[in-house]
């Protein structure tokens, strides 16, 4: 189920109330493009609510909820989540009141039938699809030159946004440390699965004429400038209806 809010329209009587549908957003983009970065932005800016099915499927693992239970039987057996029981979830999530304005789908449909799936549930609804674009020797670049706190989490890049003392953070002075997945040889897999599960999204999106490709070689502000620019005239237009 997707929630709908209501705007006044000077129409005919019967159109004083028209049901206005949801923005929906899809966030696509290699590791290391700062999809988390700008997702908040969005979300700051047209108060939208930001899911990852990933944080909601832990979430009701963690409360031992229904659909929790049954995500994590699969789990536990070493298998993947199934599709249908991610929708639920999802939706179940979707139906809230704080996303009747809309959401942000971060890192999710992942796959061509998960697209395709999700495409018809929105009922009529044709998200925006932002495809955030980074070279892979960019990505390896970023993301082999992370650190992070090890007491607070601090984010820092060492080329981009390095911290004041090397080694230090600059808020709570605790150890900076890299994660042990960006070394280059496990993040060129990582890119590796990445253009192979999303090569088919973006050739689907792009069908529909939903695609809209955002290059991430450029300081964070002007590629949200890029992305407001798309949804503003996307809604303009009337894509998300």
């Amino acid at each position: 189920m997707v929630g709908f809010s209501f705007s006044s329209s000077q129409g005919n009587a019967g159109d004083a109330l028209k049901p206005k549908a949801p923005l929906v957003l899809v966030l696509l983009g290699p590791p290391g493009s700062g999809k988390g970065t700008q997702a908040q932005l969005i979300k700051d800016k047209y108060h939208l609510t930001h899911i990852s099915t990933g944080d909601l499927l832990r979430e009701h693992i963690r409360q031992g909820s229904k659909l929790g239970k049954q995500a994590k039987s699969y789990m536990d057996q070493g298998k993947l989540v199934p599709d249908e029981l991610i929708f639920e979830i999802l939706f179940e999530r979707v139906s809230k009141d704080d996303c009747g304005a809309g959401y942000i789908l971060d890192g999710f449909p992942r796959t061509l039938a998960q697209a395709e799936t999700l495409q018809t549930k929105l009922k009529g609804i044709s998200p925006i699809v932002i495809n955030l674009t980074l070279s892979d020797k960019e990505v390896i670049q970023r993301l082999s030159g992370r650190v992070t706190c090890e007491k607070c989490g601090s984010p820092y890049q060492l080329i981009s946004s390095p911290p004041k003392k090397a080694g230090v953070c600059d808020r709570c002075e605790g150890n900076l440390i890299h994660r042990s997945d960006d070394t280059e040889a496990v993040i060129s897999q990582r890119l590796k699965v990445y253009h192979d599960q999303t090569k088919p999204l973006i050739a689907f999106y792009d069908k529909l004429h939903t695609l809209h490709s955002v290059s991430c070689s450029q300081p964070k502000d002007k590629v949200f400038a890029e992305v407001v620019t798309t949804i503003n005239t996307e809604r303009k237009n009337g894509t998300s209806q």
